[in-house]
């Protein structure tokens, strides 16, 4: 039973691996700082959620698991005010989101 659950937080913690990369991939490859800031807080956060749910199941009933929870807590309640506190500070510097498909140029340029 033990190796299962040490199978099973295994799982978790490769979902949140592949779930980081997603996260990178998308902080690369989107247009502009918003949709960025996005890509990075919402992988952030369900990548930061695996992550110590695998840990969690590894570790057990353990003091080691309070610990856990506590820094999933701190990350739940500081990742998304940084990310809207990011976006504030971007749109505040005038950048404005890039709004249709910024490969095709827009009505007003052509």
């Amino acid at each position: 039973m033990l190796e299962a659950i040490a199978w099973i937080g295994s799982a978790f913690i490769i979902a949140a691996v592949g779930l980081s990369i997603a996260g990178a991939v998308g902080v690369l490859r989107f247009p502009d700082v918003y949709t960025r800031i996005h890509a990075a807080s919402i992988t952030d956060t369900g990548a930061a959620s695996l992550m110590t749910l695998g840990m969690l199941l590894m570790a057990g009933l353990s003091p080691a698991a309070i610990k856990l929870c506590i820094v999933w807590l701190f990350i739940m309640l500081t990742s998304p005010a940084a990310a809207h506190a990011l976006a504030g500070a971007a749109f505040g510097s005038g950048h404005r989101p890039i709004l249709g498909d910024p490969r095709r140029p827009s009505e007003d340029e052509t």
